[in-house]
């Protein structure tokens, strides 16, 4: 087995030998208190054979020292290097994880840099995209002074639906090392993050990172910037250590994730035989663990279908006095079809929706019961006032492993506040549908359409409705006894003291599924943030021990790996 820490990075072995010791001086203390030199004065009956008794009890106390001076020499032989069974060296884990320790200032401080750059990648602004350029290259600077071999990849521009053409910020594809005895093991992130202002309810600027209570809020902290600069920080303390990586070490960084990962599937193509031939091993950090505090793998996620229906009458809106209780109203329509879409306990309506997916095994179901999820501390954390299920097992099940459908929202009716007595002549709603493995995209379009056409056709409106699948991802599962999974593990443990939670994302993670898919290469998903991190959403963070301990254990894990490859 690993070193085994507790969560206040203190070696267990160093504590038990500790309280060993201690254990000893304790005794010896009451021991001596005991010594019949300490007897009454006026006690002289019997003075020869209690003298007698106490020379024969000193001889005891002296017998008892020379046993625990030779456990101390033989504890301190077994505390040198090598002789213990873990696999990683505990001499050089020691330096790794006291060099990260001492300077995780300086990676605070890096991270506020990348955090004050607003690369938002969703909103096709120029200035926006030109932040995009400037993080990149940041990041591949970083990378360079690491050593690193560094490509920024040309990807061309992209036409906007207006008719202007922005530039598609470079994909990094970065190496260190290429030695062939050693594992390569390949890290994805993105450096893109999305769109954050002071007035949508952060309690600081987005991009000033601020430290509140060990809390290092602003956008990007935990997607994906921090889980990035983890793993560099870790290459960082090897090699200011000047000790040599135990793996072979790839980096494939973009900057349009959020918006949707443009031109990357196309690279991972054209690179499968070149960047991507040499690669073992891929990790990906882009989730969150189940807890606060518990460290997780995650071996699965859940699929995409998102779906736009349009209902149209005219593109003008129609004033309600003038037109009101004469027409079919398009939000009328809509809202029937979307309403007719899921029922109030989450169950899906859509006919023959749940029939594809793969049934749940009774294996699989054990690893819900071994999570370490407290249903109660979970719904107060997320805010709700009650979940739709009520034991644990059930709401892994639905989150994970069921498919679920959200209604996200409408275009082109009135919004804003104050009261405007207008028609819409044309709505837009929005809505999709995770998928779980077994799942078909194609099957699961139509349908979707067959049942709104079925539905909308009740309804005997004038109006025009039209059903389109924008987006289409499949679920991905991964291997849990693979050589990377078992490493993980380890490191893991030796860093923070416990196994992990063996979780699946209720979200899509489409990178996962499109590595496997090309490069048929190992995938596994390692995260660093804890349940509560709130990407995408207000007042976003990492918290520093999440920061700093995460950057530990991707160190711990490059010389697990080496040994799990070996």
């Amino acid at each position: 087995m690993g070193e085994q820490r507790d969560f206040d990075g203190t070696h267990v072995a160093q504590k038990k030998d500790t309280q060993l010791l201690a254990a000893d001086s304790t005794s010896s203390q009451r021991l001596s208190l005991q010594n019949p030199k300490e007897r009454d004065p006026a006690d002289t009956e019997g003075r020869d054979s209690v003298c007698e008794r106490g020379r024969e009890r000193e001889s005891q106390i002296s017998e008892l020292g020379r046993v625990a001076s030779a456990v101390l020499v033989l504890l301190l032989l077994l505390l040198e290097p090598g002789m213990l069974s873990s696999p990683p060296p505990s001499g050089l884990l020691e330096k790794l994880f006291q060099y990260i320790d001492l300077h995780q200032d300086e990676f605070v401080q890096t991270l506020k840099e990348w955090v004050a750059i607003e690369s938002v990648s969703v909103q096709p602004m120029p200035r926006l995209r030109q932040e995009i350029f400037r993080m990149t290259a940041l990041a591949a600077d970083k990378l360079q002074h690491l050593g690193a071999r560094v490509d920024s990849v040309d990807l061309g521009s992209q036409q906007m639906p207006d008719g202007q053409s922005l530039p598609i910020p470079p994909i990094i594809l970065a190496e260190l090392g290429n030695d062939p005895k050693k594992p390569t093991v390949c890290f994805y992130g993105h450096l893109d993050v999305q769109p954050a202002q002071k007035d949508d309810g952060w309690l600081t600027d987005p991009y000033v990172l601020t430290e509140v209570d060990g809390k290092l809020c602003g956008r990007g902290t935990t997607d994906n910037k921090g889980p990035v600069l983890a793993w560099i920080n870790a290459v960082s303390a090897f090699r200011a250590l000047e000790q040599n990586l135990p793996v072979n070490i790839k980096f494939i960084l973009e900057g349009m994730e959020e918006a949707g990962s443009i031109a990357l599937e196309e690279l991972v193509q054209r690179e499968k035989d070149r960047f991507f031939s040499s690669v073992d091993y891929i990790v990906i950090s882009d989730n969150l663990w189940m807890s606060q505090r518990k460290p997780a793998l995650t071996y699965g996620t859940r699929g995409n279908c998102y779906f736009t229906v349009e209902v149209k009458c005219r593109d003008q809106d129609f004033h309600s006095g003038t037109f009101g209780g004469i027409l079919n109203e398009p939000m009328a329509d809509l809202v029937a079809l979307l309403g007719s879409l899921v029922d109030s306990s989450g169950h899906i309506l859509i006919p023959g929706i749940y029939d594809q997916m793969a049934p749940l095994a009774e294996e699989e179901k054990t690893l819900y019961e071994n999570i370490d999820l407290d249903l109660e501390e979970y719904r107060k954390s997320s805010q709700v006032e009650k979940f739709l299920f009520d034991t644990k097992e059930e709401l892994l099940i639905h989150l994970w492993r069921y498919p679920s459908l959200s209604i996200h929202g409408i275009e082109g009716a009135f919004d804003e506040p104050g009261i405007k007595t207008v028609i819409p002549g044309r709505v837009i709603g929005k809505f999709s549908i995770r998928l779980v493995p077994h799942m078909n995209l194609s099957v699961v379009e139509n349908q979707v359409t067959s049942h709104l056409e079925v539905v909308f056709s009740k309804r005997n409106s004038s109006n025009k409705m039209t059903v389109s699948m924008v987006v289409g991802l499949h679920p991905w599962t991964a291997n849990i006894n693979d050589a990377q999974y078992l490493a993980a593990k380890r490191a893991i443990k030796t860093v923070f003291g416990v196994d992990p939670d063996m979780i699946q994302d209720g979200s899509t993670i489409p990178i996962a599924k499109l590595f496997q898919a090309i490069t048929q290469k190992s995938v596994m998903m390692l995260p660093l943030g804890a349940v509560d991190d709130g990407e995408h959403s207000q007042n976003e963070k990492i918290n520093r021990w999440n920061y700093i301990q995460g950057s530990k254990l991707f160190a711990a894990f490059f010389l697990e790996l080496s040994k799990q490859h070996s």
